[in-house]
């Protein structure tokens, strides 16, 4: 393929789309040096995304020179694509080449299942802004002091399927995003979001986040410390003041068939018969059925905030259970904030924000181990505050 240093402008006019391979990285390299100053593309991660991880990645050729490439992330579980990098040679740039690279990357995305397409962009980039805009992209974040040199990013948003919606769903509360800071304490963190949404006065702080684990957990689960179970988490939320209702389609003691011991089975029911207790005497109203897709969406429209016990194994492919806070619903997608940011380096919160999950998946979704529990809470501000 010829150097692109050349100073004469190719032909754009027949644009060559098509999948990126590791052959073209020596190009792709350059284009990356050409267009930042800073937040490059290494060797070694093209040769991770193009050949390892959950990516697609387009390049364009004009008269065999390649002028332009768009890297995509996919995330498991949810139909959420992520544009991550994207780049037109500044040689080619005013040709056309950025809107039909980016038309294919959608139809790309699009073709892959996925509803929305994200990214951030330097709030400097006016050319990249304008192009985004142009395509229908709308603005519904900012990331402060995001880049190395301390520029912000704007969190730009498209939905690709019909009928979807940009950004939060109409008539869903906004929701402030927490990221849980250890691995068990994915419930205490899903609380403090819905506690934070119904009460601006709520600090979120690691401090709040290990004195609810504290409050909530079962002492044991699976290896490790113990995560939270549903009946913790409504005590914890009763005693700060909100109005609980909790969904269960099983009575028994949770997460009970994720330890083999005895001795830990004995305090797992010991820690539930307790929390089953103190919860008899409170108002907190406990359902023996699970939440449905359509109970999810009248809740949301009530204004209340639905926590919901899910497998990680669609998302994350290991089996555990989590926690994940509902902020609103369509006809087609559940979104839901899930506070675990974890895996290749190119995951942040920006992936876990507003996260949308096909309805069908969702129903498979939030279940947990071979009892198939589910559970969920649902939080709301007590008239009168």
């Amino acid at each position: 393929m010829p150097d692109l240093t050349a100073a004469a402008r190719p032909d754009a006019t027949a644009l060559v789309i098509r999948p990126a391979t590791t052959r073209d990285i020596p190009h792709l390299l350059r284009i990356e040096s050409d267009s930042f100053a800073t937040d490059r593309l290494t060797r070694r991660s093209f040769q991770h995304l193009l050949t390892r991880g959950r990516a697609r990645c387009l390049v364009a050729l004009a008269e065999d020179r390649l002028v332009g490439y768009g890297l995509v992330l996919f995330h498991s579980g949810t139909s959420l694509a992520r544009l991550y990098s994207f780049a037109i040679d500044p040689a080619c740039r005013g040709l056309g080449v950025g809107r039909r690279l980016l038309s294919a990357i959608e139809a790309a995305a699009r073709e892959g299942g996925c509803g929305y397409l994200r990214m951030e962009v330097r709030r400097d980039n006016e050319a990249a802004l304008v192009l985004y805009q142009r395509h229908g992209y709308r603005e519904f974040g900012v990331y402060a002091d995001y880049y190395e040199d301390h520029m912000a990013a704007l969190r730009l948003e498209k939905p690709l399927a019909p009928g979807t919606g940009a950004g939060q769903p109409a008539g869903a509360r906004t929701v402030p995003y927490y990221r849980q800071t250890l691995d068990f304490t994915c419930g205490p963190a899903a609380l403090m979001m819905a506690m934070k949404a119904l009460d601006a006065a709520v600090e979120l702080s690691r401090q709040l986040e290990l004195r609810l684990w504290r409050e909530s957990t079962t002492i044991f689960m699976t290896s490790g410390h113990g995560g939270c179970g549903p009946h913790g988490l409504a005590l914890a939320a009763w005693r700060r003041g909100f109005a609980v209702e909790l969904f269960l389609n099983d009575e028994g003691t949770p997460f009970l068939d994720s330890v083999r011991s005895e001795e830990k089975k004995e305090v797992m029911r010991l820690v539930h018969e307790d929390f089953t207790a103190i919860i008899a005497g409170t108002d907190i109203a406990v359902h023996c059925r699970p939440l449905a897709p359509s109970d999810l969406a009248a809740a949301v429209e009530d204004g209340g905030i639905p926590i919901v016990l899910i497998s990680s194994y669609r998302i994350y492919r290991e089996k555990f259970p989590h926690w994940i806070v509902v902020t609103g619903t369509d006809d087609t997608f559940i979104y839901a904030h899930d506070p675990l940011v974890s895996g290749p380096h190119h995951q942040s919160d920006f992936d876990r924000i507003h996260m949308p999950i096909p309805k069908k998946d969702f129903e498979h979704m939030a279940r947990y181990g071979k009892a198939q529990l589910r559970a969920s809470l649902i939080l709301r501000a007590r008239p009168g505050g």
